[in-house]
């Protein structure tokens, strides 16, 4: 599934820097005709038999409007092996390329193993503004190159047990993070040194409580304008460690969190903690909610937008997006043909939605979240919402991938443990970590 691969994030982003893409100084011309027949080839990473449909139903109805281009398409692709084919080119090589990845579209673009759109944008009109939300410009491209698109879209924000808060004589989620936290242990029930149940498990290595999904509360910019790392000047990161280290010594602490992690299923499985009661709220994705009920899950389930630091009550209803991106491989003889695919699964409102609502993620165009054509329910709505809101945002792109995020997150682990007693210090020497690894990638 799209989740798993994102969660592998830190292994493909280490073995990705390991090999750095070089690509190609000079990308072939676009100066093949579309109007011809010909073959492209399509790579992506879905693998679930319900994904592979979706992709075959969207092909389909590509080749239907452009009968002349046929597609052959290949499933089930890691970044690693983009990496490896895009290097090599050649006739087995793709023209077109999906990732789960939006942490490598800097690597991508910077070593321009994907063509640059910006040319065949504005062949098409396509206006930007018009047709994607802010957040999804911002991790489709890098210093401005734009070599990639979004395809479908995935928000993060607040799951919670209904019955749970019914219980606890709780009528609403929370707003803002003083209220999460007055909830998170109203509904923390401890039972010997651990819990029948746990509000909210704030720990680093608690599945999506990533320090990047809750920095997006506090809008922090994580580089200056030069490309320097920005984690000590920004006060939001030193805001968001210590609300995190602060919820964590009152829910029981670390040492007592992580036992009880321990006892937590996998968390793509049926036995997330969320699914079995362990937790009364987690902070997840979209996709959650049919996880859920393929799961059984007995209890009534509530979403909301993830809450807001209290002085900034005014943006609640944001939170931190991501998503599938596509592109042309700048190896490609074929790129306006491959364009041509490209834009259809991106721009086109009808592919984009009947795509998501095959696989449940969020539509990726501004059109097709207000589409009338959408399956929504209660629960997915709050996700299309997130997903329009002005402040909502993302991690930018880097030249060395997702490589900042897997530091910034070591330093999280070792913060919340009390290893890094100075928050200001350790986020000074992460800023210098970062920078190193940053100037070695260029």
């Amino acid at each position: 599934m799209q989740r798993l691969s994102r969660a592998l994030i830190g292994t493909a982003a280490v073995a990705l820097l390991a090999t750095a893409c070089t690509g190609t100084s000079e990308a072939p011309k676009a100066n093949d005709d579309a109007t011809k027949d010909v073959t492209i080839t399509f790579w992506h990473g879905w693998s679930a038999p319900s994904e592979a449909a979706a992709i075959a139903a969207n092909i389909k109805a590509f080749e239907t409007k452009h009968p002349n281009i046929k597609v052959k398409v290949v499933g089930n692709i890691n970044d690693d092996k983009i990496k490896q084919a895009l290097r090599a080119g050649g006739p087995n090589s793709p023209d077109v390329v999906s990732s789960f990845t939006t942490d490598n579209v800097g690597t991508f673009c910077s070593s321009k193993v994907f063509s640059d759109l910006k040319p065949f944008l504005e062949k098409s009109a396509i206006d930007l503004d018009k047709t994607f939300p802010k957040a999804l410009q911002d991790y489709t491209q890098y210093q401005g190159t734009r070599c990639t698109l979004p395809l479908l879209n995935d928000a993060y924000g607040l799951y919670y047990n209904k019955d749970a808060f019914k219980a606890a004589g709780i009528t609403e989620p929370p707003k803002t993070l003083s209220e999460f936290d007055a909830i998170a242990k109203k509904l923390t029930k401890p039972k010997g040194d651990g819990y029948s149940q746990l509000g909210f498990m704030p720990n680093f290595h608690g599945y999506e409580s990533t320090s990047g999904h809750f920095a997006a509360q506090w809008g922090a910019t994580y580089f200056t304008p030069e490309g320097k790392s920005n984690l000590a000047a920004d006060p939001g990161f030193a805001k968001m460690f210590t609300w995190q280290s602060n919820l964590v010594k009152e829910l029981g602490g670390f040492a007592k969190l992580e036992k009880y992690r321990a006892t937590f299923g996998d968390e793509w499985g049926a036995k997330n903690p969320f699914h079995t009661g362990q937790v009364a709220m987690s902070i997840d994705g979209e996709w959650r909610l049919g996880m859920a009920k393929e799961a059984g899950v007995k209890f009534d389930i509530g979403t909301a937008p993830f809450p807001v630091p209290d002085d900034q009550a005014d943006t609640y209803g944001k939170g931190y997006l991501s998503g599938t991106i596509v592109g042309i491989a700048s190896t490609s003889q074929k790129q306006n043909a491959a364009w041509e695919l490209v834009k259809f699964m991106t721009t086109d409102t009808k592919a984009v939605v009947d795509f998501a609502n095959a696989i449940h993620n969020v539509p990726s165009t501004l059109e097709a979240l207000k589409s009338p054509d959408l399956k929504v329910d209660e629960g997915f709505k709050t996700f299309l919402d997130i997903a329009q809101h002005a402040k909502s945002n993302t991690t930018p792109a880097s030249p060395n991938g997702g490589a900042y995020q897997l530091t910034l997150q070591g330093f999280g682990y070792q913060y919340e443990a009390g290893k890094e007693p100075d928050l200001a210090a350790g986020l000074a020497k992460t800023d210098a970590q970062i920078d190193k690894d940053l100037a070695q990638a260029k």
